[in-house]
């Protein structure tokens, strides 16, 4: 039980804070310098909508209103099978800078993707969704980055709105933690996926993806960096969005994000080979050992329990039973205490949700398509 306590921490340590450390090393002194320079070539749009009829005209008009040339950038959206009034609404805007597909049946964001991806002509194919508002300035940011041949894909930064609440706090502190080590990832070679709701590939590098596909914000960067391209996180280039409103609404996201990584290890498991693979540490670190974690948490617990004889673990088994308390009063405090709580209780919702991600990927619940929230 000493072994399997020891091991257990030691590879936790490893994956929350050695790694970011080691990332940090890296970037530092032996970093992966990248030729960017203005660059403005044609960029194709891409948005799959099912069912967003409260946004998509929003979307719209921010996608026309992007600080890039007119003659340059074209938009492909399509109606992924939705029964509001999306597709009438976009009827609206179908023109010469707007292409419109709409499908009575749902096929999934995959299928619709592939699809507008055929018609694209721009040499950079951008992908989106429809809830986020994208910075007028973002596609710049993105593109200038493929002045560098060796850069196949760019990922932009999502900003969080409305951080107020208690959930919304823990993710914030999240997701500078994870901005942290996607910035320094990038800066050392290759970033592990990219931010869904916007990022950029060049049009010669896409491959259609699998209809089953889960996560193709995971898939088609993985794709570029399988061909032997760099794909870079741009800071610049930001999209905004709103934090999840409930524990429940996250939940699901995480849940689906997680089964998807789980996807991307049978996809590509090639990459888990550091022999054959430029980023199969940054693939292990920051992906497979994390959605790992929840199963090393439990082996810590459960080893420190059957060591309750000796002091020192006693003391450790404490320090556990108050995390853990803490994250359970984040959960069911009144709001204004609950904020206390947030990190540990959000910590443990991401940890949840990777033991029922790799549930419901290993039984073949977790569905292409998607929810509207």
């Amino acid at each position: 039980m000493t072994f399997l306590f020891w091991v257990s921490a030691t590879i936790l340590f490893y994956i929350y804070l050695g790694y970011p450390l080691l990332l940090w090393i890296w970037a530092k002194y032996f970093p992966c310098p990248v030729r960017a320079s203005e660059h403005l070539p044609s960029v194709s749009v891409l948005l799959s909508a099912f069912n967003e009829e409260k946004v998509i005209a929003k979307k719209m008009e921010n996608l026309l209103s992007l600080d890039y040339p007119e003659d340059k950038l074209e938009i492909f959206v399509g109606s992924d099978g939705s029964t509001d009034n999306t597709a009438s609404i976009l009827a609206q805007y179908e023109g010469e800078r707007v292409g419109l597909v709409v499908l009575n049946e749902r096929g999934g964001k995959p299928r619709m993707l592939n699809g507008l991806a055929e018609q694209a002509r721009g040499e950079i194919l951008v992908f989106t969704d429809a809830r986020q508002k994208i910075d007028r300035q973002a596609i710049r940011h993105l593109v200038r980055n493929f002045s560098d041949p060796a850069v196949g894909c760019v990922s932009g930064e999502l900003v969080l709105e409305g951080t107020n609440g208690s959930v919304a706090k823990g993710l914030g502190f999240y997701w500078n933690y994870e901005k942290f080590i996607r910035g320094h990832e990038s800066q050392a070679g290759s970033v592990i996926g990219a931010t869904g709701a916007l990022y950029a590939i060049r049009r010669l590098l896409y491959h259609p993806m699998p209809e089953e596909t889960i996560l193709d914000d995971l898939y088609l960067p993985m794709k570029v960096v399988s061909q032997g391209y760099r794909t870079l996180f741009e800071g610049r280039a930001w999209v905004y969005d709103d934090v999840s409103s409930t524990p429940r609404q996250e939940y699901e996201r995480k849940v689906r994000t997680l089964a998807g990584n789980y996807q991307s290890f049978v996809q590509f498991s090639s990459m888990l080979n550091p022999f054959r693979s430029r980023v199969a540490l940054q693939f292990i670190s920051h992906k497979l050992l994390r959605v790992l974690a929840p199963f090393f948490l439990i082996a810590l617990f459960l080893s420190d329990f059957f060591l309750l004889h000796e002091p020192l673990y006693r003391i450790f088994f404490m320090l556990q039973i108050a995390f853990y308390g803490c994250a359970t009063l984040g959960a069911v405090a009144p709001q204004k205490a609950r904020r206390l709580f947030s990190q540990p209780y959000v910590f443990c919702l991401l940890n949840v949700s990777a033991l029922v991600g790799l549930y419901r990927y290993l039984s073949r619940q977790q569905q292409v398509t998607w929810k509207t929230q």
